[in-house]
């Protein structure tokens, strides 16, 4: 008997027209369209999915990620990976690497898996 899977497409990427804004300049409106937001924002959920339920926090997707060097490139994932919902700022807080305490992101998935809800709050 064959093994049933039950995998959910995921579209992963942002229309480079919500990356600049209108009123912006002709050449970050450019650069907006050139970022493969696709890639990235797969990169950030996969760290954040692996994490489990222990979660992230931001500095570690971004040493997990070392070959992206801009940190916007990474933070700015949050944003529609969370719109999609596809993960969640827990309440839960650990401190970064500057002492400040940071939202621990884990994905939705998991979160649901484990009867918790979800709580889209910071990060």
């Amino acid at each position: 008997m064959g093994e049933r899977q039950t995998q959910v497409e995921i579209e992963f990427g942002t229309d480079p027209k919500k990356l600049a804004r209108r009123d912006g300049m002709e050449t970050s409106k450019e650069a907006a369209a050139k970022v493969n937001t696709s890639r990235l924002e797969q990169e950030v959920y996969e760290v954040i999915l692996k994490a489990g339920s222990q979660g992230v926090i931001s500095d570690e997707v971004r040493k997990a990620m070392p070959h992206v060097f801009s940190y916007s490139s990474v933070t700015a994932r949050y944003k529609s990976l969370k719109e999609k919902n596809l993960i969640v700022a827990t309440e839960e807080r650990r401190p970064g690497v500057s002492g400040r305490n940071q939202s621990v992101l884990v994905a939705s998935v998991i979160l649901r898996s484990r009867g918790r809800p979800d709580s889209n709050q910071g990060a």
